[in-house]
């Protein structure tokens, strides 16, 4: 019978291949690299000029203010840390708007638990909902929105040739959107391009959504890291002001540096505050069945920052020198290499090259230069010892030789 059953097959076999996260496969490649020197531009996490990933001073207070004071390790809630949401709401949607009963908001594992459950409420509430997506962005995006079993379109917004935004194209072809359409938004430092919408280009995204009725589900992951906490958020909460109906997942990792503690958040606008307690309730629902509860350490810590005047001080102040070190990095990059003089101009931890893939891999073969295929840059990997060698490397390419070395 033991016999039988090995030469049949078993649950696993009719699972297909898949393709190897491209990140993974670069950060192995890095890894096995043995020559001095190697340039990291792919891993998308914040480095100092030293090339570190720091803990901030106001985290490592609070987790001492915690080790000190916390009583229990027992669960928190579904809905996560109260407090947390609370001292956020303000931050990220502005007072008003925090005040406001037709938002919700609930605790999530980072933004990807956070976009992840708005793909789950999307579908459990239109299932016919489509998502629009610019091109590029962020890559996780279309699986996220596929997983929840919804479909996914596409419209222009960024040309990498040019290094400039395609809004008209986006406009027009959003125009083809139908109502009950989701609409997917970066509110600031774009991943994987830096580019950003002015505030008037924000008004009609608004004016667009409001006159189609689509849902913007607006992704604020870097809030803080582009022109400041409040500068970051106008352009969403411009949209936000607009419709009945929206979404917006943010993420503390970037600008609390705490990535690893997976902290996230997803705010529901609807129509009436009825609504939004009954889309508190389909969210709360759908978490219990996805993660159950929310990790707590990392949500502990924001919360005891933010409710703290002196540690958000020094929280406030640590992200300003992170933003005034990528802004610096963009000006030293622009000046080094004039044919990315708009790279000054953009926000935020990422920049996408106009490099063909060939070029990506011959810059990683022949300089050690690590980044992903498509030419996205992590700006962070960049410090003054590294930065010219960078540009040296980089600037032939840039002017059509296709044999640089």
């Amino acid at each position: 019978m033991t016999t039988d059953l090995l030469t049949k097959p078993g649950l696993f076999a009719t699972l297909d291949d898949q393709p190897l996260d491209a990140m993974l496969t670069l950060l192995h490649r890095l890894r096995s690299d043995p020559r001095e020197g190697k340039i990291d531009l792919g891993i998308g996490v914040y480095g100092d000029e030293t090339g570190q990933t720091p803990v901030m001073r106001a985290v490592k207070q609070a987790e001492a203010h915690l080790y000190q004071h916390q009583t229990t390790k027992t669960y928190v809630a579904a809905e996560g840390d109260a407090g947390f949401i609370a001292a956020l709401a303000p931050l990220v949607l502005g007072d008003s708007r925090a005040r406001d009963d037709r938002f919700c908001g609930l605790q999530t594992p980072g933004g990807t638990g956070a976009l992840r459950l708005a793909a789950e409420l999307i579908a459990r509430a239109n299932p016919e909902a489509r998502v629009w997506l610019g091109t590029p962005t962020w890559v996780n995006h279309r699986g996220l929105m596929q997983a929840a079993g919804l479909q996914v379109l596409e419209h222009p917004f960024f040309d990498k040739a040019t290094q400039t935004l395609t809004f008209d194209a986006m406009m027009s072809v959003l125009e083809t959107a139908r109502g009950g359409d989701v609409l997917l938004l970066h509110a600031c430092c774009h991943n994987p391009t830096g580019a950003e919408f002015t505030p008037d280009q924000w008004g009609l995204i608004g004016d667009l959504c409001a006159r189609k009725g689509l849902v913007p589900l607006i992704d604020i992951a870097y809030q803080g890291l582009g022109h400041g906490m409040e500068a970051d958020a106008t352009g969403m909460r411009t949209v936000l002001d607009k419709v009945p109906e929206a979404i917006v997942a943010a993420s503390c990792s970037k600008n609390f540096g705490l990535y690893r503690e997976r902290i996230g958040a997803l705010w529901v606008k609807a129509q009436t505050a009825q609504t939004a307690l009954r889309a508190r309730g389909n969210l709360i629902l759908t978490a219990r069945t996805m993660w159950s509860m929310p990790p707590d350490h990392g949500a502990s810590v924001v919360r005891i920052i933010l409710e703290s005047p002196a540690l958000t001080d020094l929280w406030r102040a640590e992200l300003d020198e992170m933003r005034a070190r990528l802004n610096s990095v963009r000006a030293a990059l622009a000046a080094a290499v004039p044919a990315l003089s708009t790279i000054a101009s953009q926000t935020g931890m990422f920049a996408l090259l106009p490099l063909e893939r060939d070029q990506v891999v011959a810059l990683r073969e022949q300089h050690g230069i690590y980044m992903l295929d498509s030419g996205r840059i992590n700006i962070a990997g960049l410090q003054s010892d590294n930065l010219p060698r960078f540009a040296a490397a980089l600037e032939p390419y840039l002017q059509g030789d296709t044999h640089a070395r």
